[in-house]
């Protein structure tokens, strides 16, 4: 079977901080931080997990058996692989349409659009919102799934590309079923879940997340100090976040890693964090998260911000300090893993009553799935489920219950958990397909 698009898929993962003025920091190639629903923070910090196995899928290995290319704007060639949902449901913010669903100039695109009204006689849930979600009308079994495609550019969208059992009966093997091999949330997570679904309308699902570009610790060390009596950060970040510790440190030939909890012990460095008066722009349950614990020397305590609005530090001293390095640490930790790291910041000076940018970060432009496509992998067998970003493995879980033949879906939704705001900027947006295939292993 021939395949007339060739593509360069991207295999290294760079999330990369602007550094303005004389500073470096060198960041991980890769460092995927995992994400599970958010709980309460107060582990000690401990390092960044390493980075993931170089593990390709080879393709060589593999028949192509079955591909939708999205070739042409004929919209007929959609209705003759897919079924699609004509349908609002309540755990979700927007119903589902065949209009939504179009195929342009090479690519599947699924629309968003606030126009909900117009289907009001046939939803009951009178939702503002529309999208689409379409399923083969073939089922599949074991072998590679792949989805080449980009996120609606907005947050509060779920850009899913998953398999799923119909459910219509308990199979004599294994349980109902559903794997996602992405659902995807603007600009730079992937979700991958394997749902369990008891005959009796019970329900238990594996969530595993990963949020590229983002660290938890940051540290700026500047090649040539400045001299200042204030030094600023802020984010604008959708939501609270923590901020653990902020070290403002003098010069020195070399500083620990910003995670470790040995810093303080490194004789020379002075943290002027400490004796300077901090303001803040908000702080949520202040009792508990007092501003100062961004520079009390404990991992287990942090500040956290308000939820709306700019949120931001400002550190002033009694006198000039000379600075030679900046670290922060933010998010909070449960099971050793990293959870709701800052996409975006910016760390300043003020020098003539001015503020001067040190180092700045924006996720947006570093880090966007919604501007890029990424390719999404699955190879499933009786005994393993294995997950792909742009061909590199990043999960790999024993197949526990999922051993009959489903459909694939690709689906677009907005959700009010998880994803970010709903706010009208979703509107007009579209997840953007460019080819769905599916292979069996050579014998």
């Amino acid at each position: 079977m021939k395949i007339m698009k060739r593509y360069g898929l991207k295999t290294g993962i760079v999330g990369l901080v602007c550094l303005i003025g004389a500073c470096s920091y060198e960041q991980p190639v890769f460092n995927p931080i995992q994400k599970e629903h958010p709980g309460n923070g107060g582990e000690e910090v401990t390092p960044p997990m390493p980075e993931r196995p170089d593990e390709d899928i080879n393709l060589d290995e593999w028949d192509l058996v079955w591909n939708d290319e999205f070739e042409g704007n004929n919209q007929q060639d959609l209705d003759d692989k897919w079924i699609f949902e004509n349908v609002s449901y309540g755990h979700i913010l927007c119903s589902r349409w065949r209009e939504n669903a179009i195929k342009k100039d090479g690519t599947l695109r699924l629309l968003v659009k606030k126009n909900g009204s117009d289907y009001w006689d046939r939803d009951p849930y009178k939702r503002d919102w529309t999208a689409a979600s379409m399923s083969t009308k073939e089922k599949f079994k074991y072998g590679y799934y792949e989805c080449r495609y980009r996120y609606s550019a907005a947050m509060g969208t779920n850009n899913s590309f998953w398999i799923m059992s119909d459910g219509s009966k308990q199979p004599e093997k294994g349980h109902n079923y559903e794997i996602d091999i992405n659902e995807g949330h603007y600009p730079n997570e992937i979700n991958t879940n394997i749902h369990k679904y008891e005959w009796k309308g019970e329900h238990t699902a594996d969530q595993k997340g990963i949020v590229f570009g983002t660290e938890p610790g940051y540290s700026f060390q500047l090649e040539n100090p400045v001299k200042t009596t204030k030094i600023r950060f802020s984010s604008n970040h959708y939501t609270y976040f923590h901020i653990r510790e902020f070290r403002i440190l003098g010069v020195a030939g070399s500083y620990p890693d910003p995670l470790s909890n040995e810093w303080e012990t490194v004789k020379g460095i002075t943290n002027y964090a400490t004796d300077a008066d901090i303001t803040a722009s908000g702080c949520y349950n202040v009792e508990n998260n007092p501003v100062r614990n961004v520079c009390d020397g404990k991992s287990s305590t942090s500040w956290i911000a308000q939820a709306e609005g700019e949120k931001w530090l400002e550190f002033k001293f009694s006198e000039d300090k000379t600075i030679g390095c900046i670290q922060f640490v933010n998010g909070w930790q449960k099971d050793g893993k990293w959870q709701d790291l800052i996409g975006d910041y910016k760390i300043q000076y003020e020098k003539d009553g001015k503020w001067v940018d040190i180092a700045a970060k924006d996720i947006i432009q570093e880090m966007n799935f919604g501007k890029d496509y990424h390719t999404y992998g699955l190879e499933w067998t009786e005994d393993e489920l294995i997950y792909y970003f742009d061909r590199k493995e990043i999960r790999r879980e024993k197949n526990m219950f999922c051993f009959i033949p489903a459909p694939v879906y690709l689906s677009l939704a907005i959700i009010g958990y998880g994803a970010g705001p709903v706010t009208d900027a979703i509107d007009g947006t579209q997840m953007e397909v460019d080819y769905v295939r599916i292979y069996e292993r050579k014998e």
